[in-house]
């Protein structure tokens, strides 16, 4: 049986587009070095080394999109266009999860 057919990506701009990469690649890793979160540190620190570069490409998209004069963030479309490429599970990643039972502490 094969998964369900994804929705379409929603039309994006060329920036738009490596906006969106950029954005879910710096969530990505933000995801890996979360503290909150089981891992090691050295998969942490690889994370956040990497973290620089993918940072200055999101910069990059964002200035392309101003110097375009693409000057508003089409919020609905690049919400679509998150939720497609599975954003929301990735973004939880970065949060602190939800404590479930026990004590509130200090």
């Amino acid at each position: 049986m094969l998964p369900p057919e994804l929705p379409p990506l929603p039309a994006l701009t060329r920036a738009e587009g490596d906006l969106i990469d950029s954005y879910l690649a710096v969530v990505d890793l933000l995801g890996r070095i979360n503290p909150a979160r089981p891992g090691d540190t050295y998969s942490g620190l690889r994370a956040a080394q990497a973290l620089v570069a993918k940072a200055a490409t999101l910069r990059d998209a964002l200035v392309r999109m101003h110097q375009r004069g693409e000057s508003e963030l089409h919020a609905e479309t690049l919400t679509r266009a998150l939720r497609v490429l599975d954003g929301e599970r990735r973004a939880a990643r970065v949060a602190v999860p939800i404590r479930h039972g026990g004590s509130p502490s200090a």
